[in-house]
């Protein structure tokens, strides 16, 4: 059966279950103002302005040929195995160009939770595997907190190739365009088709809006359970890159226990699937 996620299909607030008490409207948090602005101006950092109109001129559109898309690259077969041999091949945007190799999800062919992140960083390029650095610790500690076993959770990126800037001899996370995310997302469909998990998790705005769409807002979507055609149960957070730039240590932990919060959320529906 093919698996097309087009867009959002709405959000509800699960009012009974053993989710209920986490299930409550969410809140802007500490690490959403500081990452993620949301309503109020004063919460927004002059950096983060001056790179959001900097990201803006640089996702203007690129000529076709730079963008080509992904889906001329997908092998016959969408199984996980095919699909990850194949992911080598992709010449779907540009950014093949400067990474080390394309890094596909890894996980049981058959979990019942995926979860989706932005673009594989330095450490994941590296080592061909996702959230293998510290994000993916801080990714492991929450779901040890919910008591998801990793045995039961599949991880993936939106974007399959490391995008960057150079500073000197470091390589430094830049975040994906609209196109390039358009242009991978075959990829990150085909995954699903082929898992067809009873839980999404997308961590961050890049993911979410990947399958959501443009105007979905994880900053007002958090903390609770979203009805869409992705899967039977959609949580949306923050990244876990987002909790570890956080910049002191009282927002570090503040940022931390509202990303543990969210995924104590996510284990009471996993519970519910025993």
């Amino acid at each position: 059966m093919s698996r097309e996620i087009t867009g959002f299909g709405g959000c509800a607030s699960r009012k009974s279950g053993p989710g209920a008490a986490a299930a409550a409207p969410p809140i802007a948090s500490t690490i959403s103002k500081v990452f993620m602005p949301g309503r109020r101006a004063s919460a927004v950092p002059a950096w983060a302005m001056l790179r959001r109109r900097y990201m803006a001129v640089r996702a203007r559109k690129p000529p076709p040929e730079e963008v080509p898309g992904a889906a001329a690259f997908l092998p016959e077969r969408h199984s996980l195995t095919a699909l990850r041999a194949a992911v080598q091949t992709c010449h779907g945007c540009t950014l093949y160009r400067e990474a080390t190799q394309a890094v596909f999800g890894e996980g049981a062919p058959h979990a019942r939770v995926v979860l989706i992140g932005e673009v594989p960083g330095d450490y994941e390029d590296i080592a061909g595997k996702p959230f293998v650095g510290p994000a993916g610790r801080l990714l492991d500690e929450a779901l040890a907190v919910a008591h998801i076993p990793r045995t039961d959770v599949y991880v993936t990126n939106a974007v399959k190739h490391f995008k960057f800037t150079r500073r000197g001899k470091k390589r430094i996370h830049d975040k994906p365009t609209r196109y390039e995310v358009a242009a991978c997302k075959p990829w990150l469909d085909a995954e699903l088709e082929a898992i067809d998990p009873e839980i999404v998790v997308l961590l961050g705005a890049t993911a979410a809006q990947a399958l959501l769409g443009p105007t979905f807002r994880v900053t007002q979507e958090r903390g609770r359970v979203l009805e869409t055609d992705v899967a039977r149960w959609t949580f949306a957070t923050v990244h876990p890159a987002a909790v570890l730039r956080a910049p002191d240590d009282e927002l570090r932990r503040l940022a931390k226990d509202e990303f543990i919060a969210d995924f104590e959320l996510v284990g009471d529906y996993f519970r519910k699937l025993a």
